[in-house]
């Protein structure tokens, strides 16, 4: 992988980031560090000397056992812990190069690491549109129907990534 994801700090040049979706941009720009700062978010960032080129953000997040199809919240409680990807973002000059699937595969790594402390079973991730969440339904994430919310079990992602 030609970058490692590290904690958001305002040393990071977030202003010439562009990833072609305005509202991950503006995100970025605008509510990343009081996400960070309100600790209800963690962005990790990848940059090139100091600008950033890729981002993710995760959160903490239950997910309501009704709201999921029957072959995937069976056997769960009521409410099933979970991390939030809440956030997945390329600049356009790294896109095409498969290093979105890098990026994500950064961020899911950080997640299995985490749930060796504190327990969740799925990541969940709202595509933010169509092609996003081909992206991730590419990459093993289950889809849950009319919606762009999709998950995937974090032991899945353990034995994938070898963990």
């Amino acid at each position: 992988m030609p970058f490692a994801g590290e904690p958001l700090h305002d040393r990071h040049d977030r202003d010439r980031f562009e990833s072609g979706k305005p509202e991950l941009d503006g995100w970025l720009r605008a509510h990343a560090l009081t996400v960070e700062a309100r600790r209800t978010g963690r962005t990790f960032v990848w940059h090139d000397n100091g600008r950033v080129v890729g981002y993710y953000t995760l959160a903490a997040h239950l997910i309501v056992r009704e709201g999921l199809p029957r072959s995937i919240g069976r056997g769960n409680p009521t409410q099933i812990p979970a991390v939030l990807l809440a956030r997945l973002a390329l600049d356009k000059s790294l896109q095409g190069q498969g290093l979105g699937g890098a990026l994500l595969a950064d961020s899911l790594a950080r997640v299995v690491a985490a749930t060796r402390t504190v327990a969740a079973r799925y990541v969940v991730v709202d595509a933010i549109d169509r092609a996003a969440q081909s992206f991730y339904a590419h990459h093993g994430f289950r889809e849950i129907p009319s919606s762009l919310r999709l998950v995937q079990k974090i032991t899945d992602i353990a034995a994938a990534i070898g963990d």
